[in-house]
């Protein structure tokens, strides 16, 4: 099948065109991608063949000078990537510059500026609590209705889907030991989580309001917050996660704009606590989103986490991490917080879903409560789009080495 023609309700169709960074086989030289059915256009390529001024910031090997363009920006180059696939005069000049993914290597997509972390999900809130706190009179934490919960992860350990995940070592104590003893982690998890990508930065002093997101939020990746619990659950108190996450957090290849998921916004779950100012989004168009998510471990599929149920929203998340006035800078990586649905089946975490390793999964090659060497934890997605097409959300796959 001819790269233009590609098939009615593919989820990488003309309606989709998500964003990523590649290079050839043999060669080193990297610049940007648009995914297409299962090619990929060499945009910056295309856009100096069709004499486009867009060449400037599609003739690039990572997506942060398009990224700090601008919303105005987005919508132009996307509604040209759109007419240079869908119409028939371009293709002659388009066609040499699009080639099949496999035979291309897949890059991280943009240079990582500061990565930030959340909390976002009641159920997986919950669940920790009942987990660790089975006794508290509410699983949840006293602010947790009042504030998003995020904190500072490692920007420089962020990798693109694909890349091993080396088992990482530091010191753990079990409630029982006497003393802590360093080593591997045996207690290696997953979160399976959405990532969302800033673009325009923003003047340290100036907080973002609610309805700066889509000015400043160029799109969404998937997310997977590996994370080693024996190592968190040492260290975290009093300050928070430190080296129990900071060893890898992968990213998927494909970065998804906000302009290709308008039918996908849906209304967050109900607010049972009266929100500040700053977070009440009563009056705002509808933050959540509606993206379905599966967790496979060597293939098999453990969970399929809803998005839709996140309490807290990516607009509120932005407008919380500064409204003390920090500043954002292009390419700004914030996490949604691990996804948990309502049912066992829904959960992001192997934490919950073996209820800390006291019930383990029961997989075709043995069962697991946490991960072992050699395994492979694939998050993959989708969205409801236009006319009950689906909005591809590609796949962040990582695949445990040891030490």
């Amino acid at each position: 099948m001819p790269p233009f023609e590609v098939p009615e309700g593919d989820p990488f169709g003309p309606h989709n065109l998500p964003y990523g960074v590649f290079s050839h086989a043999g060669s080193q030289e990297r610049t940007v991608g648009v995914r297409l059915g299962d090619h990929v256009l060499d945009a910056g390529a295309a856009a100096r063949a069709l004499g486009s001024p867009y060449a400037s910031l599609l003739a690039r090997p990572t997506l942060n000078p398009l990224l700090a363009a601008g919303r105005t920006a987005w919508s132009d180059v996307r509604r040209a990537l759109t007419a240079w696939v869908t119409v028939p005069a371009h293709q002659e000049t388009v066609a040499p510059f699009l080639h099949p993914l496999s035979s291309v290597t897949l890059h991280l997509p943009f240079e990582v500026a500061d990565y930030v972390d959340f909390y976002a999900s009641e159920n997986h809130a919950r669940n920790v609590g009942r987990i660790f706190r089975p006794d508290a009179a509410d699983s949840l934490t006293p602010n947790w209705k009042h504030l998003p919960i995020g904190y500072h992860g490692r920007s420089g350990t962020v990798v693109v889907s694909g890349t091993d995940v080396v088992r990482p070592s530091g010191q753990r104590k079990a409630p029982a030991d006497p003393a802590p003893v360093f080593g591997p982690s045996v207690r290696l998890d997953i979160e399976a989580e959405v990532g969302f990508v800033v673009g325009v930065p923003s003047e340290m002093g100036s907080p973002v309001a609610l309805d700066g997101f889509r000015e400043h939020v160029f799109g969404l990746c998937l997310l997977n917050d590996w994370s080693a619990r024996d190592i968190q659950a040492w260290e975290y108190v009093p300050l928070g996660p430190f080296l129990g996450k900071s060893f890898a957090t992968s990213v998927s290849a494909w970065i998804t704009p906000l302009d290709a998921l308008e039918e996908a916004r849906v209304a967050p779950p109900e607010r049972t606590h009266p929100l500040l100012p700053y977070l009440d989004d009563s009056g705002e168009e509808p933050g959540g989103y509606d993206l379905r998510i599966s967790v496979a471990i060597n293939g098999h599929v453990v969970s399929e986490p809803p998005f839709s149920t996140m309490y807290w929203t990516a607009a509120q998340q932005l407008a919380h991490m500064t409204v003390n006035g920090a500043s954002l800078r292009t390419g700004d990586l914030y996490g949604s917080g691990t996804v948990s649905g309502p049912e066992p089946a829904q959960r992001g975490s192997l934490l919950e879903l073996t209820w800390n390793g006291r019930d383990p999964l029961e997989l075709p090659d043995g069962k697991r409560a946490f991960l072992e060497d050699g395994d492979v934890v694939t998050l993959s997605a989708w969205a409801p789009g236009t006319a009950g097409v689906r909005v591809g959300l590609g796949e962040v796959t990582g695949r445990v080495v040891s030490g």
